[in-house]
């Protein structure tokens, strides 16, 4: 009997040594974000229970560092096998053969642009998609319910005048003149320049770039208009400062801002703060006029998955740009689901916070980014001018346009 039962033990342990031996290792790499971070864990949990043959590993770096070192590990042989891209490095990394085309046979056209939102296009490139989405993001105006109470406001702007008028009642400064309480928050560098470059001068009766985003048309005088209208926001109606508190979003956790223009992606954070209610409203129109911007960060094929290594990265980019992968993304994080049938529920629709965002991409534009960080370093030293420099907004401006025309015309090449 004994003889037996070592028998079995030994062909078992034999058994889960070949299983070991035949299990495939992929590596997922993102940049380092909390709620993304974790909400990633719950879905490799999920993953690897479904599919145990398959172990992912998550690796996860500073966002500052992050694109350099997956251009570096695919340079080096040791890139990601399922790896995190704004869509907006995507011309850079299809160039730099970072990542590869998604199999049609595995993820159907059709199916892509039956089930998700139409912004999924920006992943495009000739008849390829280099990557999907679990979630899409716009933006809204975040605001302060206690200092809005506090001022005796009863309801979030709904146009650029009221946000002006209602900054000045909450802002605060002291003796010295200098900020306690921001009425609206300034954050080039964050999302603001997203705000201004497809918000405000659509606003302001313009539109930043030509249909195909490869030329510059900001340059004129609805740009000028909507750059005045940013900068004057610290100058003119001295509502809010240019790097008070370091971020905006800081300022805004603190308590110490009235408002402040964010994206999906804030609310999993936002979520913590225990020391005032916070709301979510519609961007504020002008004439009658809204626009947002719309975007997300996609998950794609690393060029060096191959073999059962690509088959094994197809199938958890199949499921963590799932219906189930999204509603746990939403959970965890706040961002709104890419799938359509997934974001567009009742409950989603009738929730005052996610609401808002929803209603965004209804009208919402996608920049088509060629190298997202330089565009955006454009955008804020435009700004910086005008306020540290005092250069008049139409130089800085015309100077901003020369300098991101020249980005989009190096890419072109």
């Amino acid at each position: 009997m004994k003889r037996i039962v070592l028998a079995g033990l030994v062909a078992g342990a034999s058994l889960f040594a070949v299983q070991a031996a035949s299990a495939v290792e992929i590596e997922y790499w993102q940049y380092v974000f909390e709620t993304r971070v974790k909400a990633m864990d719950k879905l490799i949990e999920n993953f690897e229970k479904a599919n145990p043959d398959i172990t992912v590993k998550q690796m996860t770096f500073p966002y500052a560092d992050y694109q350099t070192r997956v251009v570096a590990a695919t340079m080096a042989k040791k890139g990601p096998d399922v790896m995190q891209l704004f869509y907006g490095w995507t011309d850079q990394f299809v160039k730099g053969k970072v990542i590869q085309p998604l199999d049609p046979a595995a993820f159907p056209h059709d199916k892509i642009e039956a089930e998700f939102f139409p912004i999924v296009s920006a992943m495009k490139r000739g008849e390829d998609y280099y990557g999907l989405p679990t979630a899409v993001r716009s933006l809204a105006l975040f605001y302060n319910k206690k200092l809005f109470a506090d001022a005796g406001i009863a309801e979030p702007p709904k146009t650029l005048d009221e946000m002006v008028a209602d900054a000045k009642k909450i802002a605060k400064s002291d003796a010295a003149g200098n900020f306690e309480i921001e009425g609206i928050t300034l954050d080039m560098a964050g999302q603001d320049h997203h705000w201004w470059r497809e918000v405000l001068v659509r606003q302001f009766g313009g539109a930043p770039y030509t249909d195909d985003y490869r030329t510059v048309t900001y340059n004129d005088a609805a740009g000028e208009k909507a750059l005045d209208f940013y900068t004057g926001l610290q100058t003119r109606e001295k509502v809010g400062m240019s790097g008070f508190m370091d971020e905006g979003q800081a300022a805004f956790r603190a308590g110490r801002a009235g408002m402040t223009i964010d994206g999906t992606f804030r609310l999993g954070a936002f979520r913590d703060i225990k020391d005032f209610e916070w709301g979510v409203a519609e961007l504020p129109e002008q004439d009658g006029i809204r626009s947002n911007y719309a975007s997300y960060f996609a998950n794609a094929i690393g060029s060096g998955a191959k073999g059962e290594k690509l088959e094994a990265a197809q199938k958890f980019l199949a499921y963590i740009s799932s219906e189930e992968a999204m509603k746990i993304w939403l959970d965890e994080v706040g961002e709104l689901p890419a799938r359509r049938a997934a974001a567009l529920t009742d409950e989603n629709l009738q929730n005052p916070v996610y609401a808002p965002f929803l209603k965004g991409l209804d009208y919402a534009h996608t920049t088509l980014f060629v190298e997202e960080n330089a565009q955006r370093q454009i955008a804020t030293d435009m700004v910086n001018r005008v306020l540290l420099q005092n250069q008049p907004a139409a130089e800085s401006l015309k100077e901003a346009a020369t300098a991101e025309q020249a980005v989009l015309d190096k890419a072109a090449k």
